[in-house]
């Protein structure tokens, strides 16, 4: 028994042997080689500012100094990231104190070893570290700094943050304006300087979004002024910037000045806590009850970035975002933070930022050293005047993009965190969230969860409604169709004088002058469709062509219809002024188209320069704003009327109305001049003065009045196409009128008497001017002979005579020879008379009476026989005029 016991005793001994020897051997082992492990890491010095305590400013490094210590132990131990290296942190407190900032920094600085990169928290901290740091080569990579200033790349150059800035929430700001079809907004913001950049910021983006900003309303601390005048620009959606104690004030105002509701959309910002409308009233001297407050901030949205990720993916460290809180807890209740009673440190919120920025520089590291070893270089070699290797660490943490606990963790060109924000508006009392927005990818997550007062979109303004003023439908139609009978019977009219051109009643009218006057009145119809046309029938494009149109249509047709009345009476006025002689002559018709013509050519010279020169365009003219009788429509009425104008048209104007006007007055003149007078040749004379003073008249009074009521499109379309069709009309119906009532009396035959009352031609007077005629021609064939006969009695006698002259020898004192001579004296003296009274050929034959012809056949012998002849001839003294006893 004690053999066994010894034997096992020993068998103890040996294993314990064998066991202590083996854990000696590995001791010794992992003492060699613990230091050469050692050895072989080498440290990057990492310099950090927290700002822990103080009694102003942010004190958030309380809570991301253990976040950061955590990921400084989470990145040690990854085996794949920053391989032969290790991170040591090296940091002090700044209290969020500007001046102890910089002390801290440059105790970092110049105290071993040299640091490789500065963390630093609180805005005005990093404002004064990151501007510094810039001057040892330094990059600022800061966990907590939101003022937009640092984005200022210029400025600070070596500056990145995992805090989002400011104006993180006007690209989402800009977004929901879009979304929502706002292109009119207006800001509100308290006079600081983070919401002053925030502003700026947000201005440059709406400019680049093509939204106007309506005005842009600041204040120190009574917002009482600045919201009123919100009201007076009809401001529908504002951006408000202010702190919490200012928003109170802010919100108790935008109920007093009725700024809320169904027509008005707030943007606040989104760290606001829960409920704070209702905090601190009367401690703050509010004036507006919790009911007041609640129901004005009813409905108003919100943008935060967000600082913890949104999903419970895995992060780059392995953890979720339920694991990292759970390990924050832990660390800050070591620190003696009950995190079980809900008090949480300050920085609470920006912990996963703080965390997420020493991730960030160690993968800017990871991939700075695989830069370095391609030139032959080393991290561990950077030094405070080696600028080489920051900017190879810039580069790498500019290109740096990874899924941190906060969240997608990037950085844009300024160096600012690119982070998602979220959409918040508040329904019944109560925050609900309506989406994110990913400003990096430029996606929107969108829920649809959003409510408005009255069930529909707010405006962004009071909807104006251009409505353009258009001529009545029926208006149109009714003078277009008595316009289109115009034309029609104009070219009737055409036809009926071609029809009838041979025809005395047509013939001495001249018919051509009256066919320009007819195409001229025709032309005056067209341009009645023309006026009435406007935006209910052409494009705007088209419009601009139908103003040239017009005006060329109304001017050339007045000049051919007026033209053609002027003349006539310009001819009349013109013989009444030549002495009697010259109105024997017929009237040339050529000279009343010269004058026609040189009229209408004036005119296209003039339309030509006009067209080429000033072209007419369209001009919209828009009137007072008109609001609708439905008052839940929030929408104005802009009403607005199309106008055909130049932009030198008050000149051309003027000189048209100068032009017409004159000869509008003259053909006035001529025509009360001429008012009773007959002409044989014009025998519609009086009846074209009279058309005149319809024409002057109604375009004497037409031109003023249009002129006053060109913004009543009804009633000055009316007027103009009333004018145009009762000129047109009546000049028409006087001119034609008798001429068609005469052919219509004569049938297919010539009538006995003209259509004209005013001088014209009867069928016993064409019977007798051939008649006439062909006396003339009988008696001037007669003479002819006589003469002929006169000269061989001439001839014969003076044979005669000295051939007694050769008997006698002297001729003198003989009576037969002297009355010889008497008989020739007195043959030829008749002779003479006959072919003065008788024998020539007047052009005015149809003036000339012959009463009585006598002939008497003269004998042979020249003696005691005298010829008998006589021919009586009346020549009126009447002219071409015949003076009527009234011009009616």
């Amino acid at each position: 028994m004690r053999n066994l016991t010894y034997s096992r005793r020993k068998s103890s001994e040996k294993v314990f042997s064998i066991i202590f020897y083996f854990l000696t051997c590995n001791l010794w082992l992992w003492a060699l080689y613990l230091p050469l492990v050692s050895a072989k890491k080498k440290e990057l010095h990492i310099g950090g500012i927290f700002p822990i305590n103080g009694t102003g400013g942010w004190q958030g490094g309380q809570a991301c100094e253990p976040a950061a210590q955590m990921a400084l132990l989470d990145v040690n131990n990854n085996k794949d990231l920053l391989s032969g290296y290790t991170l040591k942190l090296h940091w002090y407190d700044s209290e969020c104190e500007p001046g102890r900032g910089a002390a801290v920094m440059y105790q970092l600085l110049y105290k071993d070893p040299v640091k490789v990169m500065l963390l630093a928290g609180c805005s005005t901290v990093c404002t004064t570290v990151a501007e510094a740091a810039k001057k040892w080569n330094l990059i600022v990579l800061c966990y907590g700094a939101s003022s937009p200033a640092l984005s200022n790349r210029q400025r600070f150059e070596t500056l990145f943050r995992t805090h989002p800035s400011a104006t993180v929430h006007n690209p989402t700001r800009i977004k929901l304006m879009q979304k929502f079809g706002w292109s009119r907004v207006a800001i509100l913001q308290q006079a600081e300087e983070v919401f002053i950049s925030t502003v700026e910021d947000l201005e440059e983006r709406c400019k680049v979004a093509k939204i106007e900003i309506v005005t842009r309303q600041s204040f120190l601390t009574d917002p009482t002024e600045a919201v009123r005048n919100l009201k007076r620009q009809d401001a529908r959606i504002v951006v408000g910037l202010f702190y919490v104690v200012a928003a109170r004030r802010v919100l108790c105002e935008i109920f007093k000045q009725k700024l809320y509701g169904k027509a008005y959309v707030w943007f606040f910002i989104g760290w606001y806590e829960d409920k704070w409308y209702e905090f601190g009233l009367e401690d703050e001297g509010i004036n507006c009850t919790k009911e007041e407050m609640r129901q004005a901030a009813e409905g108003h949205l919100t943008t935060e970035a967000v600082m913890w990720n949104q999903d419970n993916r895995t992060t780059i460290s392995g953890m979720t975002e339920k694991d990292f809180r759970m390990r924050l807890h832990a660390e800050l209740s070591k620190k003696g933070f009950d995190i079980d009673s809900g008090r949480l440190p300050e920085g609470y919120q920006e912990a996963p930022l703080a965390y997420d920025a020493v991730w960030a520089l160690a993968l800017a590291f990871n991939k700075t050293i695989e830069k370095l070893a391609e030139q032959g270089k080393k991290l561990e070699e950077f030094s405070y005047t080696n600028r080489g290797i920051r900017d190879e660490i810039y580069n790498a943490l500019n290109t740096t993009s990874f899924l941190g606990v906060s969240g997608k963790t990037a950085f844009s060109e300024k160096g600012d965190r690119i982070a998602l924000t979220q959409v918040e508006q508040m329904i019944n009392g109560t925050y609900n969230l309506l989406g994110y927005y990913d400003t990096e990818n430029l996606i929107m997550q969108w829920y649809n969860k959003e409510k408005w007062t009255s069930e529909k979109v707010p405006q962004d303004r009071t909807i104006e409604k251009t409505v353009l003023r258009k001529v009545s439908l029926s208006l149109f139609i009714s003078m277009s169709t008595v316009a289109g009978v115009g034309i029609v019977w104009a070219i009737l009219l055409i036809l009926f004088t071609y029809t009838y051109r041979e025809r005395n009643v047509i013939v001495l009218s001249h018919p051509v002058t009256n066919t320009l006057m007819l195409i001229g009145h025709a032309l005056c119809f067209v341009s009645v469709f023309l006026v009435g046309l406007d935006g209910q029938f052409v494009s705007e494009s088209m419009f601009t062509i139908m103003c040239t149109l017009r005006k060329w249509c109304l001017s050339i047709g007045f000049t051919l219809g007026y033209g053609a009345m002027f003349s006539k009476v310009w001819r009349v006025h013109r013989l009444t002024t030549k002495n009697k002689s010259a109105t024997k002559h017929k009237i040339q018709p050529w000279k009343l188209y010269l004058l026609v013509a040189t009229l209408v050519a004036i005119e296209v010279i003039y339309l030509t320069i006009w067209t080429l020169v000033d072209p007419l365009r369209r001009v919209v003219e828009s009137f007072q704003p008109e609001f609708p009788d439905d008052l839940e429509e929030d929408i104005r009425i802009m009403p607005q009327l199309e106008h055909c104008e130049s932009y030198h048209n008050n000149i051309w104007l003027g000189i048209t109305y100068s032009f017409k006007g004159l000869l509008l007055i003259f053909g006035l003149f001529l025509a009360y001049e001429t008012r009773s007078l007959k002409v044989r040749h014009i025998n519609d004379s009086r009846l074209v003065a009279m058309s005149i003073y319809n024409v002057a008249v109604l375009c004497l009074i037409t031109t003023p009045v249009t002129m006053i009521i060109s913004s009543q499109q009804d009633a000055s379309f009316a007027f103009v196409a009333l004018a145009i069709i009762f000129s047109s009309m009546i000049t028409m119906g006087l001119v034609y009128i008798p001429k068609v009532a005469e052919v219509i009396r004569e049938g297919n035959e010539r009538s006995d008497r003209s259509s004209a009352p005013d001088g014209g031609t009867t069928k016993e007077e064409e019977e007798r001017y051939q008649k006439l005629l062909s006396e003339n021609e009988q008696l001037q064939k007669i003479l002819e002979q006589k003469e002929e006969r006169l000269r061989q009695l001439r001839q014969k006698l003076e044979d005669k005579n000295a051939i007694r002259k050769l008997e006698s020898g002297d001729d003198d004192g003989d009576p037969a020879a002297i009355k010889v001579d008497m008989v020739t004296t007195t043959e030829d003296s008749k002779t003479k008379d006959i072919a003065s009274k008788g024998g020539m050929k007047n052009n005015n034959v149809e003036q000339i009476e012959v009463l009585e012809t006598y002939y008497t056949e003269p004998s042979d012998s020249a003696i005691g026989h005298t010829p008998k002849l006589s021919v009586h001839t009346h020549t009126p003294t009447t002219t071409e005029f015949e003076l009527s006893e009234s011009y009616l």
